[in-house]
């Protein structure tokens, strides 16, 4: 069994920044891409920013050069750093990680979500 624990959400004031954190346990073999995801109230979930184990990384636009994603690989963890935040970023941020059990086993993996909220 896997799980995903997201923390680091808040409350912050538009211009702050906040750092997310997404840990992975339980039996895991390989980990390839990790992802944020983002989901406003009445709007559909969204990507907001990806990256491979090598260090590749995705973003959308409406976050690029404000957002940053990374990972260590070795503690199974990716971070979002969230910087110049608008009230329109506010939501529920979740990870999702593929992952890799077992040589032949895929299980996808969702954290629990974290509520970041951009308001003064």
């Amino acid at each position: 069994q896997v799980q995903l624990v997201e923390s680091g959400g808040g409350l912050v004031q538009p211009g702050g920044s906040l750092r997310l954190s997404c840990a992975a346990s339980g039996r895991i073999f390989n980990i390839n891409v990790m992802s944020w995801y983002r989901q406003a109230p009445g709007k559909q979930r969204e990507l907001v920013a990806a990256i491979t184990s090598g260090g590749s990384t995705n973003y959308a636009d409406s976050v690029k050069g404000r957002f940053t994603i990374s990972r260590d690989n070795v503690k199974n963890t990716v971070y979002l750093q969230m910087n110049s935040l608008k009230p329109e970023d506010t939501g529920v941020y979740y990870c999702n990680a593929p992952i890799q059990t077992m040589p032949q086993t895929v299980v996808d993996s969702w954290g629990q979500g974290t509520q970041v909220t951009v308001s003064s």
